[in-house]
């Protein structure tokens, strides 16, 4: 059958409207539409007559689109029925129909209102408070990214979601989710490529097979073999920016419209807010258990820890240690050296403790120039005593403070072990005290 756009009062009307009139035919193709359906669809007037109306929905929605057709021609009207189109340079069209069936011309008579941008409205309003949501049930950063690659997926057709982020440190191994898959998959080189030139440009880059141009040589090789368009966007906090996220499109599925760049930059911002917030508790925690000077842990830290495996140690009949440790007349360095000698003193004292323990072991700075070192994992005395040897030894070598000064320092050590030298927390406290003043004394005698 020809099809030919309508030449007559009605077509001239219709043009005027902002919404699209259409008319199909029993077979399913346009016969008419107005001049809106350019604005809404992409395609002229002349392109959509003769063209099945189903192969202009998205595949998602063709089977309730078919329903909803033949309730039409079996004389239901339809009012306010959505689907979604494909418009004619692949981007998704929302759409709101009001259709009903003319039986004398045997054909459906439809005005279709464009409702993209109030869904689109809706989607980020939508992911806002699904966002919202996951960030306060979700604790780790790999799950939250899954989150909020399914919450995007809801929205946009989706393959992966990929994260990389930096700080002061540097950037971090990215890490990616895949719609298929709940746990957080191996990162291609074609994603960490792209974040790799979002950072450092600091805008948005869509790919897309046959658009490379521009691109850094290693970009453009490892996109050589596209099969899916990606768009990426940075991440800023209120430190500037933190990363960047690249969104991966499903097969075949067109992205990167303003309105779907819109829409990660949006999430982008929510993720960002999140991972500041997250890592602003994380160094307010820190801070809070740990000393500010050494790192270490806290008097705090420290007393949780001592009575959680007191408690261990009690419970399983086990054994642990308690090291006091107090520099040898550090107040003189600070006299005549000044504080920030001092300063540099204890950290160097510090990191060397630290080489001394093993990693079940906890070294804490209770304040000053006193120290504390608690040993788990049922070590006898004989071994608490090489640990303590192996300390005196690690301090006994010069200390290089890395402003041209180089002092000697010396160490009293007390220890308390469980159960011998106490049945409660306190007790311990006071044996280890008091055997590290012992030492000093002694040492100081014998000088």
């Amino acid at each position: 059958m020809e099809h030919k756009i309508l030449h007559a009062p009605l077509a001239s009307f219709t043009d005027l409207l902002l919404d699209a009139v259409c008319m199909v035919d029993v077979e399913g193709r346009f016969v008419f539409v107005s001049a809106a359906c350019e604005r809404i669809f992409g395609y002229t007037q002349q392109e959509m007559i003769g063209k099945r109306m189903l192969d202009l929905v998205a595949p998602a929605d063709r089977a309730r689109t078919l329903a909803a057709a033949q309730a039409i021609m079996d004389g239901h009207a339809q009012t306010h029925f959505e689907n979604r189109y494909l418009r004619k340079d692949g981007s998704l069209a929302h759409i709101m129909w009001s259709a009903r069936w003319s039986a004398a011309d045997q054909l459906r008579v439809a005005v279709a209102r464009d409702i993209t941008l109030l869904k689109q409205a809706q989607a980020k309003q939508a992911a806002l408070y699904a966002i919202s949501e996951a960030m306060q049930a979700t604790q780790d950063l790999p799950a939250l990214l899954h989150r909020i690659q399914l919450i995007i997926g809801e929205h946009l057709p989706t393959r992966s979601l990929t994260l990389l982020l930096h700080d002061e440190h540097g950037v971090q191994a990215p890490m990616t989710s895949h719609a298929d898959d709940s746990a957080p998959q191996p990162t291609s080189s074609l994603a960490s490529l792209l974040c790799d030139e979002v950072l450092r440009s600091g805008r948005p880059l869509r790919l897309q097979a046959g658009q490379l141009a521009g691109l850094p040589a290693a970009l453009q090789t490892a996109a050589c073999a596209l099969s899916s368009c990606w768009l990426a966007v940075p991440l800023y906090s209120s430190l500037g920016s933190i990363g960047a996220l690249a969104l991966q499109g499903g097969q075949d599925a067109v992205i990167g419209s303003a309105q779907d760049q819109d829409l990660l930059q949006f999430v982008a911002k929510q993720l960002a807010t999140a991972i500041e917030r997250r890592q602003l508790q994380t160094q307010m925690q820190f801070m809070a258990m740990h000393d500010e000077l050494t790192r270490l842990p806290n008097r705090r830290l420290f007393h949780d820890r001592l009575h959680t495996a007191f408690a261990r140690a009690h419970r399983q009949e086990g054994r642990l240690s308690l090291l006091f440790l107090d520099l040898d007349n550090f107040k003189r360095v600070n006299d005549e050296h000044g504080h920030a000698c001092g300063d540099l003193l204890l950290q160097t004292v510090a990191s060397r403790l630290r080489d001394c323990m093993r990693e079940t072991d906890t070294l804490a700075r209770m304040g000053g120039d006193e120290f504390v070192v608690l040993l788990e994992s049922n070590a006898a005395p004989v071994d608490v005593s090489l640990i303590e040897q192996k300390i005196h030894a690690a301090l006994a070598a010069p200390l290089h403070l890395g402003n041209g000064q180089q002092l000697q320092i010396a160490v009293s050590i007390g220890v308390a072990h469980y159960p011998e030298d106490g049945d409660t927390t306190q007790q311990l406290l006071r044996h280890a005290d008091r055997a590290m003043y012992a030492s000093k004394v002694l040492a100081a005698a014998s000088r």
